[in-house]
């Protein structure tokens, strides 16, 4: 199996200046190679490969000489980028999608990464695991602050919009063992007032990054506003607001990465709503906060520690799991105000996330097959 291990570089300034002229190389290129294949179907109709623009590099060398102080291994994965990027268009070109996004050049600034496919050709870790040596650029300050696992096969040297530098290994490893089993199942309703409401009776509180970040954000970027374009002021000011933005990003990972690891580590069974996200961001009174609370990147997260651990995820039908009563199954309209599930039939009270978490876990033991479709199983009776 494949994992990644990302590592911060602290590279110099001359260094920090050669990586970003490489970067500009690649920019180049892909913006070349890009065009190359626009007018060979405009003109000629024909399409053209990614071996072909590959065997297109030593000519545009010779033409531009500055492309030599770029690793070749590295020129060849842009090709490969494009030849991704066209794969993905004609892709959703076939599902019929209306904006099937076709592939577009890159402006100045808008080329972030280097890719070297073949570790440790042009991209080493030096014996004493505090630099990386890498081509064209020199040994550059690495904090490894854990060791990877198994063995690197890819690397990509990353610019953050912030201006830091990044590495990110993909390595090949052994599958890891299985966590031992604990015997416990769960079902988790995740929400707007509550991030998540387990069927054990534990609330995640919702943490509200962005909210709590919001007038700082709308003050840098008032600050930003007032700057002329193309100013070096106004370069700074849009690097601030990217901090804002960078440290919120990193406030809600390390939010789904802490509660995922927990939950993974405690249950040998979760099942979880599969929602459409994308859909629910429509209706634009709760479009911040569904953003805010990103339960897609948490979904994601949960979903591949379990399979790391060997432990069973389900992402199951959401429809009617705030309506059901997880005791006798009688159905209810109930609105988004509504917070206590009050049954008519077998009376029971229950609060409304706290019920849509054992409906789910309910689902969820029907869709594995573990269990009947007996909502007063799903209670724990």
């Amino acid at each position: 199996m494949r994992k990644t291990f990302k590592y911060r570089l602290y590279p110099t300034k001359q260094q920090q200046r050669l990586l970003a002229q490489q970067l500009e190389e690649c920019r180049w290129l892909y913006n070349e190679l890009l065009a190359a294949r626009r007018d060979a179907w405009e003109q000629r109709q024909e399409s053209l490969r990614l071996y072909d623009q590959q065997a297109t590099l030593p000519v545009l060398k010779a033409e531009r000489p500055t492309l030599a102080s770029v690793q070749s291994q590295v020129l060849q994965n842009v090709a490969v980028r494009i030849d991704l990027a066209f794969q993905a268009f004609f892709r959703r070109m076939k599902a019929g999608e209306r904006e099937p996004g076709y592939p577009r050049f890159r402006g100045q600034g808008r080329y972030a990464s280097l890719t070297y496919p073949q570790v440790p050709v042009g991209c080493t870790l030096d014996a004493d695991a505090r630099r990386l040596r890498l081509h064209g650029v020199g040994l550059v300050k690495i904090v490894l602050h854990r060791q990877w696992e198994g063995t690197a096969k890819t690397a990509t040297i990353s610019r953050s919009s912030t201006g830091k530098w990044y590495v990110c290994f993909s390595c090949e490893c052994a599958e890891p063992p299985p966590l031992p089993e604990i015997g416990q199942q769960v079902g988790i309703d995740v929400g707007l007032k509550t991030f998540a409401t387990l069927s054990t009776g534990l609330e995640i509180a919702n943490p509200r990054f962005f909210r709590a970040e919001e007038t700082v954000l709308a003050k840098v970027q008032r600050r930003l506003s007032k700057e002329e374009k193309g100013t070096s002021e106004r370069a700074t000011r849009r690097k601030v607001v990217a901090r804002v933005h960078e440290r919120i990003r990193w406030r809600r990972s390390d939010f789904a990465h802490q509660h995922s690891r927990r939950i993974v580590d405690g249950f040998d069974l979760i099942a979880v709503e599969d929602l459409s996200v994308n859909r629910m961001m429509h209706n634009h009174c709760l479009a911040k906060s569904i953003h805010d609370a990103a339960w897609s990147q948490f979904a994601a997260t949960l979903s591949y520690k379990a399979a790391w651990a060997g432990r069973k995820y389900v992402a199951v039908n959401p429809a009617y799991t705030s309506q059901d009563c997880s005791q006798c199954g009688h159905r209810q309209p109930l609105s988004l105000a509504d917070r206590i599930y009050t049954c008519p039939c077998c009376r029971v009270v229950l609060d409304r996330d706290f019920n849509a978490s054992l409906n789910i876990l309910g689902v969820g033991l029907h869709t594995l097959g573990l269990a009947p479709r007996s909502s007063r199983m799903y209670a724990g009776e």
